[in-house]
């Protein structure tokens, strides 16, 4: 131990109040920061997986050609791709484009989905719904339906080809449940009866509230599409490489490609935007926490200096000086920010047992929250910096006391 700790230990301890002060603002300041941090991602994390669960990690649509208008032109993007284009309904080369994109290594699965809105009916609710033809054994490879069950048997679906699956808060409107049977309107005006086999739930509201789930070639045929499949949606390995794995795809297949980051864009804004703003509203007690800290430490200055006349009289420099009170501050950062991550760890773990009830844009029946080591070390280094700032003003106006004038009795 080298002698400016030791006497940074001493002086410490002779203030114990204000240390103890200073000690529990920092402490709660780390704690909250990592408790808030935990929840706000876990919401947005939680949103992710259940739209990703859903619709996938990237999802191609229609087939696409360059618009070219006479010797006009056309304008391009950063890219360098032609933004006008002339978009061609449907895919029809379906097995093809799914068998050379599974040769991609970010690509787990791929399903084949036709897509169209019509018109759902039982008893005396109509509703419009956003209907999804699937093919059962591909679609449970590239999604998480299998797991969204929560009513009924997903093999009571696959074993029946007259049957549908629809979102709870469909089922709740239209007052239907396993083993009931729900009218589906085709563009022709005619209605096709179907049996209800399974409810899911995806914990997205939008998704639940209109999705019904249909065999591919009945929903083909209730559509009267000509083609196969509307889209292909994908299953990733690293699902943070979907947009460029989308320009790939849009290169190699001519067809539109979108990654789920360009899909929920404006939903990832909301949750990026209230992180930020629950980090910036946090900091600001761990910023007060440091104003503390400069009270006490400047409080300290005062009343050793004596002490430090003394200290440099017998050849202490003024490096040595400062060192004394910087260390005062780093004892404070490091056990504040470790008292802290113990706060911040059981607050996150107490927080993610309170129940609540939300049906808005997500549903949870608890608190959720994320386990992410960069949630302590940031609320660590934001401690440390303001810590730091807080002591540098005193330590560096100790050192500039001189011993003969502050033995006189001179003060700062």
């Amino acid at each position: 131990m080298t002698a400016p700790l030791y006497i940074a230990l001493r002086f410490a301890t002779h203030r114990k109040r204000a240390l103890l002060l200073s000690l529990v603002g920092v402490v709660f300041g780390v704690g909250i920061f990592i408790c808030t941090q935990a929840q706000t991602q876990g919401f947005m994390q939680f949103f992710i997986d259940s739209t990703i669960g859903s619709n996938g990690a990237l999802t191609l649509r229609e087939r696409f050609q360059p618009r070219y208008e006479g010797m006009v032109v056309a304008a391009k993007t950063s890219l360098g791709k032609v933004q006008r284009r002339n978009f061609f309904e449907g895919i029809t080369n379906v097995s093809e484009i799914m068998r050379v994109s599974r040769q991609f290594s970010n690509v787990i699965a791929c399903s084949p989905v036709l897509r169209g809105s019509i018109s759902a009916r039982a008893g005396f609710e109509n509703t419009t719904a956003d209907l999804f033809g699937i093919d059962p054994t591909s679609h449970l490879s590239a999604t998480d339906l299998a797991k969204q069950i929560v009513g009924g048997k997903f093999d009571d679906f696959r074993n029946n080809t007259s049957s549908v699956i629809i979102g709870y808060r469909l089922a709740d409107l239209l007052h239907v449940g396993p083993g009931d049977s729900v009218q589906l309107l085709s563009p022709g005006g005619e209605y096709w009866r179907f049996d209800v086999a399974a409810i899911t739930r995806s914990g997205v509201t939008a998704i639940d509230a209109a999705r019904v789930y249909a065999h591919a070639r009945v929903a083909q045929r209730l559509l009267q599409k000509p083609y196969q499949a509307s889209m292909i949606i994908y299953k990733l390995r690293d699902p943070d490489r979907a947009p460029t794995l989308a320009n790939q795809f849009e290169d190699l297949f001519q067809h539109t490609a979108q990654s789920w980051q360009d899909r929920e864009e404006g939903n990832l804004q909301i949750f990026s935007t209230l992180r930020i703003s629950a980090a910036i509203t946090v900091s600001l007690i761990i910023l007060l926490a440091g104003f503390g800290i400069f009270n006490v430490l400047t409080m300290s200055v005062l009343s050793k200096i004596r002490e430090i006349a003394i200290l440099r009289s017998i050849g202490y420099r003024r490096i040595d000086i400062s060192a004394i009170f910087l260390w005062q501050g780093a004892l404070i950062a490091c056990v504040g920010s470790l008292l802290g991550c113990i706060l911040g760890a059981f607050l996150t773990w107490a927080i993610s047992k309170v129940p609540i009830q939300i049906r808005g844009l997500l549903y949870t029946n608890h608190f959720l929250v994320v386990w992410d080591w960069r949630h302590y070390l940031w609320a660590t280094l934001l401690a440390i910096i303001s810590v730091f700032i807080a002591s540098y003003v005193p330590a560096r106006r100790a050192a500039q006391l001189q011993p003969v004038d502050t033995l006189r009795g001179s003060s700062l």
